[in-house]
């Protein structure tokens, strides 16, 4: 069955409780369905035909934990019934962040048994009443013919208070000339691109890059989402600043653009670890298939656990043998051992729905659109997605400690040293007792902030996962530096020299031994290291072991558990961060640190939490195991 265009539906007519539509937004294409289906199901295809409700027998069984919920029916509740309903509402809506899909007609075990025409407006009807009394907002997704009525999927999405909005961090990454800076261009702003460059000299940062045409540097951009999940600035005669975005929208999309060129790869890796991405969208241009740099920021994105969504661009000036070859050459990829990932193309929005419930929950479906940036082609479908994907960070209680990881400095006319950076856990306030470091003798100095701004627009506090900037009272710019951090004087951070770290080795042209000096990525920290020690003697590609760095030129502030990628020259292994010896001598273990408040104990929690190492082992890589290291995908026991 054909869906509906995700943009209509988007902006469907609203069913009201009695069951009506308002004059003012009833479609105006003629229909061929019952007027009671009219009623229900309000979202027509490009054509001008009536909507087809899209057939499904059943979806799979209710998840336990997570943001969606199934409810065969909600009909006439009593006061403490509803009192149950609308505090499961507000559970799922904290399993989101603030976000959660209702499955109106489906049982439990994911039957899609369906509802009759007053039987599901009655539901939707005590939906609404529900999300009511949680300030909460409705928006139907789409309507489903199941086995003996319809069913509806809605989003619930909590109405945000005033200056706060949900921040969806997503890293774009891709070989060079494959689009990626185009396609942000044309998300962001609602206009399509003339095909010579117009829509990218939006994000460019350099004038060198407009030469070009290639990024070098990392940059930010904003894509505005209102509560229905319309595009803000979407058919706007100007462009809106980032203030004007940021108030008009219920949810932000923060792309963070990354260069593609082989030679930026340093810039591109301190991006993908510094700027705390929640998702990885890796854009394949479908003329130039998956090349060798594609293949390495994959790489990239499986080591830190990013779930991952494809974007193939350039669609409309490929042939259709050509554009096959690079969907299955994606396929094979994401089906090889080390990766493990089941493609899906989405064509409809039943697929975007789809795929925005495992990337929610198990990481394991990986999205592929076909999107051209000219004509525009399903780019609607990947802003639907992005739409339904929650935040990625764990929520904490108010107040909780805040630490803050420096990614750059600034020096502003009239106001004085700026930081920037993101927020790893915790909340800061203006005037907080704060502490920065490590300077070079590894010590953290009192500091206080003078302001805070957040996508350009003054707040009052900088939350987990929030991208944020500083400005520091009685400090110049000379004294911060990239992979500082600025935290809450109660977590007592401390600097270190030595650390281990659990690796996988996924290319070496030789053997890893003691001395080995490579570059160490580990959150915004940049540093080359020297190997001290390797548990079980010299590695070789494929191999995993415990192994000891020492940081040679000035102590950092690391994080027990955090993921860290470290290269130099071709040779790339990844690993996490199990132990750290601090300046002072004391030396603390994953092990030791597991009684630490994690996922579950929310009161204090790291939005980065610890797991339990598990048991190495050093072997020979298998034939399959070396055709994986050639696609550079990471080991499955790492992935």
């Amino acid at each position: 069955s054909t869906v509906a265009n995700p943009d209509k539906l988007l902006s469907a007519p609203r069913i009201h409780p009695a069951g009506e539509v308002s004059p003012s937004e009833s479609p105006k294409t003629p229909g061929k369905m019952s007027e009671a289906q009219e009623r229900v199901c309000s979202a027509w295809d490009a054509e001008g035909e009536s909507a087809v409700f899209e057939k499904c027998d059943a979806m799979e069984s209710e998840p336990q934990e997570g943001n969606v919920e199934y409810k065969l029916m909600l009909l006439s509740p009593s006061e403490e019934r509803l009192e149950h309903l609308v505090t499961q509402m507000l559970w799922r809506l904290a399993e989101g962040q603030g976000e959660a899909i209702y499955e109106i007609g489906v049982e439990d075990d994911g039957s899609c048994t369906g509802l009759s025409q007053g039987d599901l407006e009655d539901s939707l009807a005590t939906l609404r009443t529900m999300a009511g009394r949680v300030n909460a907002h409705v928006t139907p997704l789409r309507y489903i013919q199941g086995k003996k009525g319809n069913c509806a999927e809605v989003l619930v999405r909590k109405i945000p208070e005033e200056g706060c909005f949900r921040d969806l961090r997503v890293a774009v990454v891709g070989n060079v000339d494959s689009g990626k800076s185009t396609i942000i261009g044309v998300l962001t702003t609602g206009r399509l691109d003339n095909g010579r460059g117009l829509a990218r000299s939006n994000v460019f940062r350099h004038r060198h890059e407009l030469e070009s045409g290639r990024t070098s540097s990392i940059s930010q951009q904003i894509m505005g989402l209102d509560l229905d999940g319309k595009l803000v600035n979407d058919g706007s005669l100007r462009d809106y600043s980032w203030t004007e975005i940021v108030e008009r929208s219920a949810k932000v999309i923060t792309f963070i653009d990354l260069a593609g060129h082989e030679k930026y790869i340093k810039t591109t890796v301190t991006g993908m670890t510094g700027s705390l991405p929640g998702y990885a969208m890796v854009v394949v241009g479908a003329n130039m298939g998956v090349l060798r740099m594609t293949r390495e920021h994959l790489g990239v994105a499986l080591a830190l656990k990013l779930p991952l969504l494809f974007v193939v661009t350039k669609v409309d000036m490929c042939p259709p043998n050509i554009l096959q070859q690079t969907i299955d050459d994606l396929s094979k990829i994401l089906r090889s051992p080390g990766v493990r990932k089941m493609p899906l193309v989405v064509r409809s929005e039943g697929d975007v729905l789809s795929a925005s419930r495992s990337l929610s929950n198990d990481h394991r479906v990986a999205p592929i659109f076909l999107t051209s940036s000219v004509t525009g082609a399903d780019l609607n479908l990947v802003r639907m997605l992005l739409n339904l994907l929650p935040p990625r960070t764990d929520p904490e209680a108010p107040g909780s400690p805040g630490e803050f990881h420096v990614d750059d400095t600034f020096q502003v006319t009239g106001v004085g040293a700026v930081v920037a950076g993101t927020m790893l856990r915790g909340e800061i306030t203006v005037r907080s007792n704060l502490v920065m470091g490590p300077d070079s003798l590894g010590k953290f100095v009192p500091v206080q902030i003078k302001s805070i701004m957040n996508k350009r627009l003054p707040v009052a506090k900088a939350c987990a996962g929030q991208s944020a900037t500083f400005a520091v009272k009685k400090f110049k710019r000379s004294q911060f530096r990239k992979g500082m951090i600025v935290a809450d004087a109660a977590l007592n951070p401390r600097a270190c020299f030595r650390f281990t770290a659990e690796v996988v080795v996924l290319h070496h042209h030789t053997t890893i031994s003691n001395n080995y000096q490579p570059v160490v990525h580990c959150l915004t920290v940049t540093q080359s290291c020297r190997v001290v020690g390797i548990k079980d003697g010299p590695m070789r590609t494929g191999d995993r072991s415990s192994v000891d760095f020492e940081f040679l030129y000035r102590p950092e502030y690391v994080v027990l558990g955090s993921r860290m990628i470290f290269r130099e020259g071709r040779t790339k292994g990844i690993g996490r961060i199990v132990a750290i010896t601090y300046i002072d001598g004391e030396t603390v273990t994953l092990d030791e640190a597991s009684t630490l408040p994690s996922k579950e104990s929310k009161a204090e929690g790291t939005t980065l939490p610890i797991e339990r190492a598990a048991p190495l082992r050093r072997t020979a890589p298998t034939k399959t195991e070396r055709l994986e290291m050639s696609l550079h995908p990471v080991a499955s026991e790492c992935a």
